[in-house]
C-alpha cells in the first residue's frame, strides 16, 4: 500500500475518473452532529485564509482506496474502502455552493460542477466522480445531477445537502458575510486527507475488516506510527522490536496518542490540538530532515516517557509517598488538563533538575490552583491554555517548583487570594460548581486537616455531601431561619443563599436517614459519626446562618492552610470575574424566562442589593430587564445603565415571550431558580455521567431493603396512595415497552430512571425521565431536556420540543419553552387523573419509538 497527505481538490479533480463506495459498505449515516463539526472547522479554516494564514490545514480523516475491477487505463475506477462518509459529505457541500451561487455566478457554478462533482464526458452512472451505494445512489445523483424529484426529498443525504444550503444563507448575513468561495476554498484546498491506496494484490476486504467492521479508524496515534516506521527501511525492525512493542504493551492506542501529544508540548508547542498531532509532528520531521538515527531516537525517548506517563494514569505506580499521594488526589481531581506541568516535573526530576520533595511541593501548587479556582466559581474553559503554555513559559532563572509558582501567580492566571477563597467560602454556593468528585474531594481534604488520630478510610467508606439544613426545609426549618432574617430579608431568600454554601455541607455514610429531618434528629446521627467535622456540627445548639457563617470561617481558615497561596505582588485574580459569570448565566436566560435578584445573587455568591447596583451602573449586559423582584415585577429603582440603552421594560419583557398575571407580575412559571441559572453554564456531563450507570435493581436478600424499595418507602412517606399506585402502574407500562427502572444511589432522597437500552452500560442507555420522591413536598417527575440533547436523536431540538408539547398536553402540567435546554420538573400527583397517565404512557411510547428508530433514520 501506498500513503499519503492530500487536499480533497487534489484527490478528485484533473482527469476524468470516479470513486466508487462498494456495495458492502453501509449507507451514508453522518447527522448534524457530524456536519456542524465539519462546517465549524471549515469557516475555521476559512478566516485563516481571509487572514492570509496559509500554514494551518485541518486533518479530516483518511481514506482507503484499492483498484476497482472495472478499473481501466483511460478511465480510473477506485473502490473507496474507507472514508465514504467523508467524500459524500464533501461532495454534497460543493454541490450546496454551486446551487447556492448558480443564479448569480453561472460561471463559478459550472466550473465547480466540472472541477469536483462530474465527468463532463461520460454518460450514465460513469457520469459521477463519486458513485455512492445503491441505496443512496438515485438520491446523491438528484443532488448533483438534478432536478430534485419527491423521491430525493427525505433521507441522510437530501438532510447534508440541506444542511449545507441552510448554512451557507446563514453565512450569507449582512451582519456578519462569509465570502462563499472562500468556503469553497477552504472545503478543496485546506481540508487534509491520508489517502491510502492499496494495489491490486492487496487484500482490500481484509483491510476493510480491519478498519470498519470491528469500528476501529486510522487514529492521530495510527497514522504517525505508520509514518515513523516508513522512515525506517533498515531499522524498523530493531526500533519495532526494542521500543514499540514495549511501548505499545504499556499504554493502550488512546493513550499512546495522548503521549505523542504531550512530547510535543513539552517540547514547546504548545499550541499544537491533539487532532492535529500527526500533521504538526510530521511538519517538524519534514523541516529538520530527519535521518533514520533521528526517528529511531524520538521512539526511544516516547517509551522513556511512558513509564512516567504511566504514573500520571496509575498514581499507585509512583515509588515516592508525597509525590503518589499528590498525584492520587489529581487523579481523583480528574485532572488530565494538567499533564503537561506534571509531565514536565516528572521529567525533570528524572534529570536531577528538582527532587521528589521539590516535585510533591510544585504538585502541591498546581492542586491549589485547582481548588482555589472551583471554590472561587472561576470558569475552567481556558485551562488547557494555562497548561500547556508551563513548559514554554517556565522560568529558567529560579528553581522548577518556585518558577511554577511564579507561573501561576501571574497576573492572567486567575489563582484566587486568601481573603477571595475565604469570602467564597462564605457565600459562595459550593455545591453547584465543579464536579461531583472534586466537591467531594474538597470535603474529604478538609476532614483530613483535622489529623483524626483514626482515621476514615475514604476509599472502603460509602461517603456522599449532606446538606445539614436540606434543601427542602420544613417548618420547624424555617421557623429556625426567621430568628436570623434581617430586616426586609425574607426566610426563603436567606435559605436560597446558606443552602449550597460550603459551611452548610459535610460527608456522610447515612445520607438517606438524615434526610429532611429537624436538627435535634440530625444531631443524634452526626453525633456517632467517624468524621470529625460532624461531630463538631452534633456539639452545635441550633443550625441557623449564624452557625452556618462559623463553620464557613472555620473551614476557611483550614483550606488556607491546606491549599497555598498565589505569590504576593505577581498577580492576583480580579473581583469582576464574578460579574463576568453573572454577565454569561443572563446571556444565556433562553426566551420567555426571568430570573429575580435574589436568585441570581444566590447563584453568584453574592447579595441581592450588591447585583441590583452592579446591573444599574453596567451598561451593556444582555437581558438585565429580565431581572425583576421576587414578586415578578420590575423593581422600584431599575434604571437603565446608559442612555443607549431603553425602552418600557414591561414591553420589551412581553416581547421577549414573558407572561403577566392579572395582578401585573411575570408569570412564576417562567421563573428560574439559582439552580436552574447553574443549570445554563455548566457542562451537564458529568451528572450524566454518573446517571448513564444506573443499574437494574437486584433482588434482595432477606430483610434488606433494595434500592426500589427504598424509593417506594419514601415515595409513600410524602404522596398518596394514589400517587404510589400510580407511579407503580407508570413502570409497569415502561417495562412492558422494553424498557426497565433503575435507581441511583440516592443522596437526600434515592431516584428512579425510566431507562432504555443496554443496562448499566454508561453511555449506552438514555432516559425521560428522573423520579425522586417528594422530601416535605410531593414528589416530582424531573424531564430531562438538557441531558437529552447531548444523545442522539434527541439532539435535534424539534423532537424535544415535541416532546415538551406532548407532556403540556397533561392536565396541570405547564412546562414554559424556556426550560427546554433544562431540567423541568412536574408533581407526581399529576398521575392520579387516568387521562394524564394515559396521555404520559402514549408520550413515553413516543419516546421509544423515535429512539429504537435512530439507526436507520
Amino acid at each position: 500500500m501506498q500513503a499519503k497527505e492530500t487536499l480533497f481538490a487534489d484527490l478528485v479533480q484533473g482527469r476524468a475518473q470516479q470513486f466508487q463506495v462498494p456495495l458492502y459498505q453501509r449507507t451514508y449515516s453522518w447527522t448534524e452532529k457530524q456536519l456542524k463539526q465539519l462546517w465549524s472547522d471549515i469557516l475555521e479554516q476559512a478566516e485563516l485564509i481571509e487572514r492570509g494564514e496559509r500554514a494551518n490545514t485541518h486533518f479530516l480523516g483518511s481514506v482507503v482506496l484499492a483498484p476497482s475491477p472495472q478499473n481501466d487505463a483511460t478511465f480510473p475506477r477506485w473502490l473507496v474502502v474507507d472514508g465514504q462518509q467523508r467524500l459524500t459529505t464533501l461532495s454534497l457541500a460543493l454541490a450546496a455552493i454551486r446551487d447556492h451561487v448558480r443564479d448569480a455566478k453561472p460561471r463559478d457554478a459550472e466550473r465547480i460542477d466540472e472541477q469536483y462533482l462530474i465527468n463532463k464526458w461520460q454518460n450514465g452512472s460513469d457520469h459521477f466522480r463519486l458513485l455512492p451505494t445503491q441505496a443512496d445512489r438515485s438520491q446523491f445523483a438528484a443532488h448533483v445531477r438534478g432536478p430534485l424529484t419527491e423521491q430525493a426529498a427525505g433521507g441522510g443525504v437530501a438532510a447534508a445537502y440541506s444542511f449545507f444550503r441552510r448554512k451557507l444563507v446563514e453565512a450569507a448575513d449582512p451582519a456578519a458575510p462569509q465570502d462563499v468561495f472562500r468556503i469553497e476554498q477552504a472545503i478543496t484546498s485546506r481540508l487534509t486527507l491520508v489517502t491510502v491506496t492499496a494495489e491490486r494484490g492487496d487484500n482490500v476486504h481484509r483491510i476493510f475488516e480491519s478498519l470498519n467492521n470491528t469500528g476501529l479508524k486510522l487514529s492521530q496515534a495510527d497514522l504517525l506510527r505508520n509514518y515513523l516506521f516508513m522512515k525506517l527501511p533498515t531499522r524498523g525492525e530493531h526500533v519495532y522490536e526494542t521500543y514499540w512493542l514495549p511501548l505499545q504493551a504499556s499504554l493502550s492506542n488512546e493513550e499512546l496518542e495522548q503521549l505523542m501529544w504531550l512530547q510535543l508540548v513539552l517540547d514547546g508547542d504548545d499550541r499544537v490540538r491533539r487532532q492535529d498531532l500527526y500533521a504538526a509532528q510530521q511538519q517538524r520531521f519534514e523541516r529538520g530532515r530527519a535521518s533514520e538515527e533521528d526517528i529511531e531516537a524520538y521512539i526511544g525517548e516516547l517509551h522513556r516517557s511512558a513509564a512516567l506517563f504511566r504514573r500520571l494514569l496509575h498514581p499507585e505506580e509512583e515509588p515516592d509517598t508525597s509525590v503518589r499521594a499528590q498525584l492520587h488526589r489529581l487523579d481523583a481531581w480528574q485532572a488530565q488538563v494538567t499533564y503537561p506541568a506534571l509531565m514536565l516535573l516528572l521529567d525533570r526530576r528524572e534529570r536531577g533538575d528538582l527532587d521528589s520533595s521539590d516535585a510533591a511541593r510544585a504538585m502541591s501548587y498546581i492542586e491549589s490552583f485547582l481548588v482555589r479556582r472551583m471554590i472561587c466559581r472561576v470558569p475552567p474553559n481556558n485551562l488547557n491554555r494555562i497548561f500547556q503554555a508551563v513548559p514554554g513559559q517556565l522560568p529558567l532563572d529560579v528553581p522548577v517548583a518556585d518558577g511554577l509558582h511564579q507561573l501561576l501567580s501571574a497576573d492572567n492566571r486567575f489563582w484566587p487570594t486568601d481573603d477571595q477563597l475565604r469570602e467564597k467560602i462564605r457565600k459562595a454556593p459550593f455545591y453547584q460548581f465543579g464536579r461531583p468528585q472534586q466537591r467531594k474531594m474538597v470535603l474529604q481534604r478538609l476532614e483530613e486537616s483535622y489529623e483524626h488520630p483514626e482515621p476514615v478510610d475514604f476509599a472502603a467508606a460509602q461517603l456522599t455531601i449532606e446538606h445539614v439544613m436540606p434543601q427542602s426545609p420544613g417548618d420547624e426549618w424555617l421557623q429556625m431561619l426567621g430568628e436570623d432574617v434581617a430586616d426586609g430579608e425574607r426566610v426563603k431568600d436567606l435559605h436560597s443563599g446558606l443552602q449550597h454554601t460550603l459551611g452548610n455541607l459535610t460527608l456522610t455514610a447515612v445520607n438517606s436517614e438524615l434526610s429532611n429531618h429537624p436538627f435535634e434528629r440530625k444531631q443524634g446521627l452526626l453525633h456517632g459519626s467517624h468524621l470529625e467535622m460532624n461531630r463538631r456540627i452534633a456539639a452545635t445548639e441550633r443550625w441557623g446562618a449564624k452557625e452556618i457563617f462559623a463553620r464557613a470561617d472555620e473551614l476557611a481558615d483550614r483550606a488556607v492552610a491546606l491549599w497555598p497561596a498565589p505569590l504576593r505582588g505577581v498577580g492576583r485574580a480580579e473581583r469582576s470575574r464574578d460579574w463576568h459569570l453573572a454577565h454569561q448565566v443572563l446571556a444565556a436566560l433562553p426566551h420567555g424566562m426571568w430570573t429575580s435578584y435574589g436568585d441570581l445573587a444566590a447563584f453568584l455568591g453574592s447579595g441581592a442589593q450588591a447585583v441590583g447596583n452592579h446591573l444599574a451602573a453596567t451598561p451593556g449586559v444582555a437581558n438585565a430587564y429580565r431581572v425583576l423582584t421576587s414578586e415578578g415585577r420590575v423593581s422600584e429603582g431599575f434604571r437603565w445603565a446608559s442612555e443607549d440603552e431603553g425602552g418600557d421594560v414591561r414591553s420589551l419583557l412581553t416581547a421577549d415571550g414573558i407572561r403577566f398575571t392579572v395582578t401585573g407580575s411575570a408569570d412564576p412559571v417562567q421563573r428560574l431558580t439559582a439552580d436552574d441559572l447553574a443549570l445554563l453554564v455548566t457542562d451537564d456531563d458529568d451528572r450524566a455521567e454518573s446517571e448513564d450507570t444506573a443499574q437494574r435493581t437486584p433482588g434482595s436478600s432477606q430483610g434488606e431493603e433494595t434500592r426500589a424499595d427504598r424509593f417506594f418507602r419514601q415515595l409513600a412517606a410524602d404522596d398518596s396512595p394514589e400517587t404510589v399506585e400510580a407511579v407503580r402502574a407508570l413502570f409497569a407500562r415502561w417495562e412492558k415497552l422494553g424498557g426497565w427502572i433503575g435507581h441511583g444511589a440516592g443522596q437526600v432522597m434515592t431516584s428512579a430512571f425510566l431507562m432504555l437500552g443496554e443496562a448499566g452500560a454508561p453511555g449506552r442507555g438514555i432516559w425521560p425521565l428522573t423520579l425522586y420522591p417528594g422530601g416535605g413536598r410531593g414528589g416530582t417527575a424531573e424531564v430531562v431536556f438538557q441531558y437529552l440533547a447531548a444523545r442522539e436523536p434527541f439532539t435535534d431540538r424539534a423532537l424535544r420540543a415535541e416532546l415538551l408539547t406532548r407532556l403540556n398536553e397533561l392536565e396541570d402540567v405547564d412546562i414554559p419553552e424556556g426550560k427546554l435546554e433544562l431540567r423541568p420538573n412536574f408533581r407526581l400527583s399529576v398521575l392520579e387523573k387516568d387521562r394524564n397517565r394515559e396521555l404520559l404512557a402514549e408520550t413515553l411510547a413516543w419516546f421509544q419509538g423515535r429512539w429504537e428508530e435512530r439507526g436507520t433514520a
